[in-house]
């Protein structure tokens, strides 16, 4: 953990849902006592289309965001502890070209799901993105695949799949493993969806109700399970947790422990959650 700090250029700590939140923040805010192992920040874009856009080589794009902003990928894979469980923990972080999948995102998430079922851990992904990466052409479309078969083998080994949806989660990512979850979570006010509501009216030429492709919308129409505030994340991965494993939480022993112990709610909707 103290490594991936080091990596940053600034670090602000916020609880606000409207603000987003890059990986070190959402690690931080999640981890017992901060700690956290990194894995695989070794595997790094490669170019096998050696792509240029305006005049850039895709390369040295990725290089360039690298270094602004201290992450190699536009995902972060490791694990933590969250109220005295385990679990494997993918992470996205928008600013590097977006949060779009590319072949080493996907390589990630897979290695995560392999290493998941090696050590018999459930799975957090917390998700931000554009989409696929163009730059990477159909080795990005191939990414949905790939996670999504990695993921099953999550499954047929029993383990939970918990996925977090945050602002904006829209594409490719959308359309493969961040919906696949056992647990499909999203935080309030977050736009999740395929394509952009701009282009859907053009495509159309229908106007969309009011709130169409936000959290709460997604959430009363049953697409997602749970809204859940920033504040409250670690403690309803522990209860979801607690669920799925019958072992308790260290909050919830501790209660216990001293006699109390109240009922939780898992599924509470919109502001409540």
């Amino acid at each position: 953990m103290r490594e991936l700090f080091r990596r940053q250029p600034k670090f602000t700590p916020t609880g606000e849902d409207d603000q987003r939140q890059h990986v070190p923040e959402r690690i931080s805010m999640l981890a017992d006592d901060g700690a956290f192992e990194e894995w695989d920040s070794d595997v790094v874009t490669a170019d096998p289309l050696e792509f240029i856009a305006d005049g850039e080589p895709y390369l040295e794009k990725a290089r360039r965001t690298a270094e602004r902003h201290g992450v190699s990928e536009a995902v972060v894979s490791g694990k933590l502890q969250v109220d005295g469980h385990q679990l494997a923990v993918v992470v996205t972080d928008f600013r590097f070209m977006g949060a779009s999948m590319g072949s080493v995102y996907g390589e990630k998430l897979a290695r995560a799901c392999e290493r998941a079922v090696a050590e018999r851990l459930p799975l957090l992904t917390i998700s931000a993105s554009g989409g696929a990466r163009m730059q990477e052409g159909l080795f990005s479309l191939m990414q949905m695949a790939k996670t999504t078969a990695a993921l099953t083998r999550l499954g047929d080994a029993r383990l939970p799949h918990l996925s977090l949806l945050t602002d904006p989660c829209y594409g490719g990512v959308t359309a493969s493993y961040a919906t696949t979850a056992d647990v499909v979570m999203a935080e309030p006010g977050a736009l999740i969806g395929f394509a952009g509501p701009r282009v859907i009216e053009q495509v159309t030429r229908q106007k969309l109700p009011p709130g169409f492709q936000t959290a709460e919308f997604l959430f009363a129409h049953g697409l997602i399970d749970i809204v859940v505030h920033r504040r409250d994340l670690a403690a309803r991965i522990a209860t979801l947790l607690e669920l799925y494993s019958g072992v308790r939480s260290t909050r919830r022993r501790k209660r216990s422990e001293l006699g109390d112990t109240p009922r939780e709610h898992v599924a509470t909707q919109g502001s409540s959650a």
